[in-house]
Parts: structure tokens; C-alpha cells; sequence
């Protein structure tokens, strides 16, 4: 998470709201961790590589790939690995090899690197900060993913009912908090989606990886029912929503039958039948 805006009442370590700099030293860290780890397991490779164990001479060559990237103040992200190398790096776990996302904190009422300005010294016009300029190239470079969030409104929301937070945002100057946006890259990120199930008691969301197929999508229930699946009987949430009742939605013929091969999509409501 980087600070997007200045608030002479809270102290950025650095003195100065400079939001890329800010990425570019936590990156630093990030690198430096990732060398040292990469360095001690080419040290206990040494004696694996003399003993002519193939598997040691596979994974030092990528490591000293990872090594040369991150001594130029690259991410480990960016070394390609063929499928003989992934699983060496896999297993080291470095951190610049994970995917990254950006939180971009800005403050409700405040001075925004984000928002067009007239006081940055030009003679007419509105004009975007050049902090900002520079971070947008840096995000869409990079490819990571980004959203931005007030911290301070979602502090001051956290212990309260909806109703209560719409009001409450609205007072504070915010229309939205940008929660729900990293939410949503989150998943996003980690290839993650969410399909429901629902009947007279409750109605829950589960947690699944994106592609699954129904089969796959029922384990998250319960681990029988990859095996004991027959078929499913699949709605849009939005869908089942318009219709106002499953029985409803029968009528229009929303409902439809899915068998074993069938993709789960991202706001499904399935019955399975087993």
C-alpha cells in the first residue's frame, strides 16, 4: 500500500509524498530478500552439482538466472522458467516471484495525486500531478494489478451496518471506499471466483479457482461430490434475482441442466444433483 496524498499532519517518513519512490524501495527490500535466499540454496547446491545429481544442476541454472535479474534490480517475476525449472522455483517460495498488486491509498477531502489540480505552477488550466504521471507508466509497465482505496474512510466504516456506512461515507466526502474493488482484484489476481449455493435456510457463497468445472466446483462443498456428481442445475445470480423465486425463474426457463464438463462462471447459482 502507497500514500497518493498529502496531509501536512501526517508525517511521511521520507518528508515528501512520492508515491513511485515509495514502490521502488519496497521493491528494493523485496530483491534483496529474494538474493540472499537465492544465494545460501546456490551454496548448499555446490556439493549436489559435484555429486552429478541432475536435479541439482537443473535448479542451479535457473537460480543463477534469478540471481543475475535480481542484482539488476529485477523482479524473480520476470526470469521465464521451462517446465523442468518452475518447480525448483516454486519451492523456494521468493517473494518477487508472487504477483503483485498495488493499493494506492488516497484520503476523502484532501489533496489527491489522482485529481487534476491548478495549483502545480502553470499558468492556466487544470493539469495532473507529475507524481502521478510517472506512477500510472510505472503500473501499466510492470503489468501488476492496482486499485485505489481510502484507508481512512474503511478505519472509520469497519464496526458499522451498511445503512450506517452509506451515511457515514456520504458525510465523510467519499462515495466509495474502493473496498470492493480490492476485493474483486484480489480474486482477480489470485485466479479465484465465487458461485453460490441457495435454498429456505440459507444461501452461501463458495471460493473456487477460475476454470473448474462443475465436478471440481462441488468439492468445495464437500469432497464427494467430484465422484458422486450427475449434473447441475445452473442460474445467474442476477437472473434468479429478476425472477424473484427459482420457481419463477423455471417458468422463463432460466434454469438449465449443466453436466461434468461444464465451466463454472463467476456468479453461478448451482443445485447439485448427486
Amino acid at each position: 500500500m502507497v500514500r497518493i496524498f498529502e496531509d501536512d499532519d501526517i508525517i511521511h517518513v521520507e518528508g515528501k509524498i512520492d508515491p513511485l519512490a515509495d514502490i521502488e524501495v519496497i521493491n528494493l527490500e523485496l530483491i534483496l530478500a529474494d538474493l540472499s535466499t537465492v544465494s545460501k540454496r546456490l551454496q548448499n547446491l555446490g556439493k549436489e552439482i559435484k555429486a552429478g545429481k541432475k536435479d541439482a544442476v537443473i535448479e542451479s541454472k535457473i537460480l543463477e538466472r534469478v540471481k543475475n535479474a535480481l542484482e539488476s534490480g529485477k523482479l524473480a517475476s520476470t526470469v521465464s522458467a521451462d517446465e523442468f525449472e518452475a518447480p525448483f522455483l516454486r519451492q523456494i517460495h521468493l517473494l518477487t516471484s508472487k504477483p503483485f498488486m498495488y493499493v494506492l491509498n488516497k484520503k476523502s477531502g484532501g489533496k489527491n495525486l489522482d485529481e487534476p489540480r491548478r495549483d502545480l505552477g502553470q499558468d492556466q488550466g487544470e493539469t495532473l500531478d507529475e507524481r502521478w504521471t510517472k506512477l500510472l507508466g510505472f503500473l501499466k509497465t510492470s503489468g501488476a494489478k492496482w486499485v485505489i482505496v481510502d484507508a481512512g474512510i474503511e478505519q472509520e466504516l469497519k464496526d458499522l451496518e451498511d445503512k450506517d456506512k452509506a451515511e457515514l461515507r456520504e458525510g465523510l466526502g467519499g462515495n466509495d471506499d474502493g473496498i470492493n474493488n480490492l476485493i474483486k482484484a484480489g480474486y482477480e489476481l489470485l485466479s479465484l471466483m465465487t458461485y453460490f449455493t441457495t435454498g429456505e435456510d440459507e444461501t452461501r457463497a463458495w471460493t473456487i479457482h477460475t476454470g473448474w468445472t462443475a465436478p471440481m466446483a462441488g468439492t468445495a462443498i464437500h469432497g464427494d461430490f467430484k465422484d458422486k456428481f450427475i449434473k447441475a442445475e445452473v442460474i445467474n445470480w442476477q437472473d434468479l434475482l429478476d425472477a424473484g423465486s427459482y420457481a419463477a425463474a423455471r417458468l422463463h426457463g432460466l434454469v438449465r441442466t449443466e453436466g461434468k464438463e461444464y465451466v463454472v462462471k463467476d456468479g453461478d447459482v448451482i443445485e447439485f444433483k448427486i
